[in-house]
């Protein structure tokens, strides 16, 4: 049977990657807003610690999101934790938007990050409980196409900004673009967008999740369908008689897949790409590049990123699968960041143009396989490889991990640079080649498996709709009563 992609789960997985869009460009457009002298006029000229809480608070506010999608996430259930975040990231933008004192931005900053943090974990999980398996690299990595593609728009909206005349424009308009994007997908979320049949079976509400079901597989025959199910209603009444009462508990029957999971997107700060993108800016003034040059050149990094983001998470990461990604990824990071700290050693100091720029080329290098091979890779690998029963708090916990390393590392980063200049790359080469071993040896394949089956990948039972007396064919014949109502939901959409 050909398996085919409907524009169905397209829109819902681009309507859902808004979320992943906002943390990209909220993360990126303060770096050239803050540097405004508009800004800084504005505001009486903020001390050096007063700058630093721009960004210190925002990733205490991410935290803050992870930690609530940990408490919170499967009480809510995907599309309600989606659509409180949503109203939370349209408040902080417009307080960062209107703001009239330092206080207020610093308030709209803590909310924006409060929301972007709970977004980045649930988005992943959503996505990977509607897509097919066949589709669920492409489905979950869109998620990350959003960050990428956030990131390149804050700085293209940057550099444009740069020509824009003294004034409150300079800053507050990029802020404000910001703002329709969080009410476009909150509208999604409460019209279109289906609820996870996987979180509804979890929930009990069987029928609904049927349904649901349906409506997102229409690459498979009502039989089929029924079939697929059913193995789902299964594994997850299977996995919930197994109830988890403490951590203690989760360490013991899944500690493989909870280290994985919460490993795969710590490490995604330690391979440095946040220090990179942030300071780039550094590296390119140090080499006597102009301040316009400067910021296109931080656009074209971007775009280099967003594209290679793009193509390999629609042509690579379901064929030739997420570990051999992961580890080419990994690789890749190590060479190119150990031939940027060289080329940068040799040419930062000197009238060597041609030197120079095969210094850039080492950051454009790092772009291309860290987007191309990591980044999307990441958050979809860590939510396909949990139970239902801890896949949101587990993910909420990566979350947090990833934000409390990323704010350590980037806080150090500009008196690293001023200290031991490139040498601050091979922190994050060690730290690297440390996650390359780990991935070698831990992180199994599933590539083209149900979330179901993955369990089997980890040394976990997989279930059966015979074993647990589900029989296919008694949920056919039930069905059969309510046959028109399934119908229906699929002429619907």
């Amino acid at each position: 049977m050909v398996q085919t992609l409907d524009g169905y789960t397209i829109g819902v997985a681009t309507f859902a990657a808004i979320g992943t869009f906002l943390f990209g460009f909220d993360s990126g457009i303060v770096t050239t807003t803050i540097a405004h002298q508009s800004w800084k006029d504005y505001f009486n000229h903020p001390t050096n610690a007063q700058t630093g809480a721009v960004v210190a608070t925002y990733i205490a506010g991410e935290c803050v999101g992870g930690v609530f999608q940990i408490v919170a996430g499967d009480k809510l259930g995907r599309l309600r934790c989606m659509e409180l975040m949503c109203i939370i990231v349209t408040l902080g933008t417009i307080l960062q938007t209107a703001s009239v004192n330092f206080g207020m931005f610093l308030a709209g900053r803590i909310l924006a990050g409060m929301a972007v943090g709970g977004l980045i974990g649930t988005v992943p999980v959503y996505l990977s409980e509607i897509s097919a398996p066949h589709h669920r690299g492409l489905i979950g990595g869109i998620s990350g196409c959003g960050i990428s593609f956030g990131s390149m728009m804050s700085n293209w909206v940057g550099f444009a900004c740069g020509y824009a005349p003294y004034g409150p424009t300079q800053w507050r308009l990029p802020l404000g673009l910001q703002i329709p994007f969080g009410i476009i997908l909150f509208t999604g979320l409460i019209t279109f967008m289906p609820d996870s049949p996987r979180q509804l079976v979890r929930d009990g509400q069987i029928e609904k999740a049927r349904l649901e079901f349906i409506k997102i597989r229409k690459d498979l025959s009502l039989e089929e369908a029924h079939h697929e199910f059913a193995f789902i209603q299964t594994q997850i009444e299977y996995e919930m008689q197994r109830e988890i009462k403490s951590y203690r508990e989760i360490w013991r029957l899944f500690k493989h897949r909870v280290l994985v999971a919460v490993a795969v997107q710590t490490m995604t700060s330690l391979t440095g790409t946040n220090v990179i993108s942030y300071y780039q800016t550094i590296l390119y003034k140090s080499l006597g590049i102009n301040s316009k040059t400067i910021l296109c050149l931080a656009g074209v990094y971007g775009t280099v990123g967003f594209i290679c983001n793009c193509l390999t998470s629609a042509f690579l990461v379901d064929q030739w699968g997420r570990r051999k990604m992961l580890i080419t990824g990994l690789a890749g990071v190590v060479i190119f960041e150990i031939y940027a700290a060289v080329m940068q050693k040799e040419f930062q100091n000197t009238d060597n143009s041609v030197g120079k720029a095969f210094a850039i080329l080492g950051i454009y290098l790092f772009a291309v396989v860290y987007y191309g091979m990591i980044n999307s890779t990441t958050w979809t690998y860590a939510a396909e490889i949990l139970p239902i029963a801890l896949r949101s708090k587990v993910m909420g916990l990566g979350a947090f991990s990833h934000f409390v390393v990323n704010v350590g590392i980037t806080e150090a980063g500009p008196s690293a640079f001023a200290n031991i200049k490139q040498n601050y790359y091979y922190v994050f080469v060690g730290c690297t080649t440390f996650f390359l071993i780990m991935a070698y040896f831990f992180f199994p394949e599933t590539k083209q498996k149900s979330l179901e089956e993955i369990a089997a990948a980890f040394g976990d039972k997989v279930v059966l709709p015979e074993d647990s007396g589900l029989a296919v064919e008694e949920a056919i014949i039930k069905d059969k009563t309510d046959h028109q109502r399934v119908e229906l939901a699929k002429d619907t959409v």
